[in-house]
């Protein structure tokens, strides 16, 4: 069984992927305690080191590195500040890579990491991997298109060791127009579910800002992007529609009730399936819908993933 180091690790979105793939998860990493706590209740085989990445000073050997720094730097939905010291997180990945020199490693980022005013950081990220000794390439995939239920697209970067001379090629897509199979839609990935799940879903008013645009999607649509903010997470379809009265300006069609996902139906629409929330006194409601929004969508790490395994 080829063996990981995983770090930046959340929930473990990016493990899941590795798990289904056929990887030990040697060691996983974050600051979030109930990320960790989410985690160990679902992969409770894994050494998780709760702290700061730049506290780990031994790292051990494995086949495979892989780690999602985190992105508000680059983010549509953060400050989008690209001179901030969060942005250099890669060069604590980059450090792990020096130390543990494994046959390959993956890192999942925000695609806004491509947009112009950000592509300097981006080719620096890509200079650090290489003199770390790493063929490296990059491409942003659509979560859709590997069978997630959510529009959600993330930069990838993939590296394997230059002395195995080994050319990786990113997975074509499985799901879509054009694809083997058809999207998975919210009804597939929750229609199973309570319609009216008590306790379970953020119910505050609706705000201006959340009403800025159309948050709403079909059954048998994908849903909008999960995101790791309670307030601003995506309608359910049992939701009346909503229509654009001027710009930046939405409103509901009718007065029947309206919801936004609850923060189960938000890890389903991940890709996690029914994923293991500990009753921690830090699980709050918000810190449940944080976890599962910033995770990385387990099918598509694993679509990603599948293709490194020639060389293990």
């Amino acid at each position: 069984m080829p063996t990981a180091v995983s770090l930046f690790s959340g929930c473990g979105g990016s493990d899941a992927g590795l798990i289904k793939a056929g990887f030990s998860v040697l060691m996983a990493n974050d600051v979030l305690p109930y990320a960790r706590d989410v985690y160990l209740a679902n992969h409770d085989l894994t050494d998780y080191q709760l702290c700061d990445v730049a506290q780990i000073r031994s790292f051990p050997a494995a086949d495979l590195l892989v780690g999602c720094y985190p992105c508000q730097g680059f983010s549509q939905g953060g400050v989008r500040e690209p001179g901030r010291g969060i942005n250099r997180l890669y060069l604590e990945f980059a450090r792990a890579l020096r130390t543990i020199k494994p046959k390959a490693f993956v890192v999942e980022n925000v695609s806004g990491m491509v947009r112009a005013n950000y592509k300097h950081l981006l080719k620096n990220q890509l200079a650090a991997f290489r003199r770390a000794g790493y063929n490296v390439s990059c491409n942003v995939l659509s979560a859709a298109d590997h069978g997630v239920a959510q529009e959600r697209r993330r930069i990838f970067i993939v590296g394997t060791r230059k002395d195995l001379d080994f050319k990786y090629e990113f997975p074509q897509p499985t799901h879509g127009l054009d694809a083997p199979l058809p999207y998975v839609t919210i009804r597939d990935a929750i229609g199973d579910m309570p319609v009216w799940p008590e306790g379970e879903f953020y119910g505050r008013d609706f705000h201006w800002y959340y009403l800025s645009r159309d948050r709403r999607r079909g059954w048998d649509e994908l849903s909008k992007t999960i995101v790791a903010n309670a307030r601003h997470m995506p309608l359910h379809p049992s939701s009346p529609a909503l229509v654009k009265l001027e710009h930046n300006v939405w409103r509901f069609v009718d007065d029947s009730p309206a919801r936004r996902f609850s923060y189960r139906e938000a890890a389903r629409l991940q890709g996690f399936g029914d994923l293991v929330f500990p009753d921690a006194k830090r699980g709050s409601l918000d810190m449940r819908y944080t976890v599962v929004g910033n995770a990385v969508p387990p099918p598509l790490f694993h679509a990603v993933v599948s293709g490194l395994l020639p060389i293990f």
